[in-house]
């Protein structure tokens, strides 16, 4: 039976029962009139439409029920879902940071044990384990390589080079000998060169070929360096500081001066006062004097009148003049004034000298300063002018000028000078490490050729 649109009507109002909306008058009085138009009873339309309608609605409601408990299940899977994960991911965060921790801790007991370690107790055995931990630092053996402090900062590799450094310093100290026969034993398979607390003493070459050098009257010569030339990129402050320096040099040796460009021609100028012809009775030993104050005037000149009190004060203790008893008095030097000399010089000497680093001296201790390969002997190949026109003079420019001794030692088979500042030099005559002669390769020889029984160096 097709249901028109006034039994659609019965049946939501019939349906309205379900909700208990019949009660109402107007509804009442409706349904009645529907049921006696349509010969729909009460108790037929009750028992056929009423039932129904309740029981879709009371599934309706069920379904919204179910539907509403799903999702407030769903919610409640997801929230637990990502209180996991957050939890795991805290979980991995704190697990990560306890091994950065413990991998700190690690690598300071390690920098500890080398440090602990006591001066005359360090023998080349402890030296050699030590090169061997840092290779195995350096491949990742023995270390985490994911964790971040040895990923991108490789700290327990720089905590073992630290402490094979430390031991190696102390055994500079205590056994100098051991020290040199063990750096020249590792250096450089094992440790680079550049690595080694001090170098002065240390053979670079495993086994040197001796070959005797003459010259035309028969004396011996000192071998030139075999090493390729190493090429300086000066920086603007030694550009300025080497023509300061050339215009200097210009008035200290009565108008001395070239047009070329460079330490070149500050070298010209050198040997052209070295060699110049000297008056009736004057030796050239006896012009080795004038060499050096010539140097030690530039050189003041240079630090300009500003420089030298203030480091006689603030580094050697010497109290000024200020009407006192103790004036003039050396109170120092102070203990950091070779270090901090050491760690200053670089800067205000490369134009001369090249590149240099702060190291060791020969006793272990701060202080030293060693030139990677010395632009002015490089350049020059002359041993009379390394000795008396740089040498000699810087020594005696620290010790009478600033009140700090200063030694300055040259390597002519690698062109390293070694300086140690605070170390009292030996004169150059008393010293096993200076050689005796003349370069091979001396300009400075060929220019002294006629003149007889005069040296330019010892």
């Amino acid at each position: 039976m097709k249901l028109t649109t006034t039994a659609a009507l019965l049946l939501a109002i019939q349906g309205c029962d379900a909700f208990s909306f019949t009660s109402s008058q107007s509804f009442i009085i409706g349904r009645a009139h529907l049921q006696k138009t349509h010969g729909w009873t009460s108790s037929s339309s009750s028992s056929s439409v009423h039932p129904s309608s309740s029981l879709t609605l009371a599934s309706s409601r069920n379904d919204i029920d179910v539907t509403d408990k799903t999702k407030s299940t769903n919610d409640n899977i997801n929230t637990n879902t990502i209180d996991a994960s957050s939890s795991i991911e805290d979980s991995d965060i704190l697990a990560k940071l306890t091994s950065e921790l413990q991998e700190l801790f690690a690598c300071t007991s390690i920098v500890y044990s080398y440090l602990a370690k006591e001066d005359g107790e360090v023998t080349v055995e402890d030296v050699v384990l030590a090169c061997d931990r840092v290779d195995e630092s350096a491949s990742g053996e023995g270390c985490d390589d994911e964790l971040f402090l040895n990923r991108h900062l490789s700290l327990r590799h720089k905590s073992h080079l630290f402490g094979r450094y430390h031991l190696l310093v102390k055994l500079l100290k205590s056994n100098y000998d051991a020290y040199i026969k063990t750096a020249e034993f590792l250096s450089p398979s094992r440790i680079p060169r550049g690595e080694l607390p001090n170098v002065q003493d240390v053979a670079y070459f495993k086994e040197e070929t001796v070959t005797n050098y003459l010259d035309e009257g028969g004396v011996a010569l000192v071998p030139d360096c075999e090493l390729d030339d190493m090429t300086y990129n000066d920086s603007s402050l030694d550009k300025v500081l080497l023509s300061i320096f050339r215009k200097l040099v210009a008035e200290n040796t009565g108008g001395i001066q070239n047009d070329t460009p460079g330490i070149k021609g500050l070298l010209i100028q050198g040997r052209q006062f070295m060699t110049k012809e000297l008056p009736e009775g004057v030796s050239y030993e006896d012009h080795t004097i004038a060499q050096h104050t010539m140097v030690k005037n530039t050189l003041g000149g240079l630090m300009t009148p500003v420089l030298p009190p203030f480091y006689r004060i603030f580094m050697s203790g010497i109290v000024p003049k200020l009407g006192t008893e103790f004036d003039g008095k050396q109170l120092g030097p102070w203990f950091y004034a070779p270090f901090l000399t050491s760690m200053v010089t670089p800067i205000f000497f490369g134009f001369l000298v090249g590149p240099s680093r702060p190291n060791r001296r020969a006793d272990g201790q701060r202080g030293g300063l060693v030139v990677e390969k010395c632009k002015f002997l490089q350049e020059s190949g002359c041993k009379g002018l390394c000795l008396h026109q740089c040498k000699i003079p810087a020594q005696e420019f620290f010790k009478e000028e600033l009140g700090l001794d200063l030694t300055v030692k040259p390597n002519f088979v690698t062109q390293e000078c070694q300086w140690s500042f605070g170390e009292t030099p030996l004169p150059p005559e008393e010293d096993p490490s200076f050689p005796r002669g003349c370069l091979v390769g001396c300009e400075s020889r060929k220019d002294m050729a006629g003149r007889k029984n005069e040296a330019l160096c010892m």
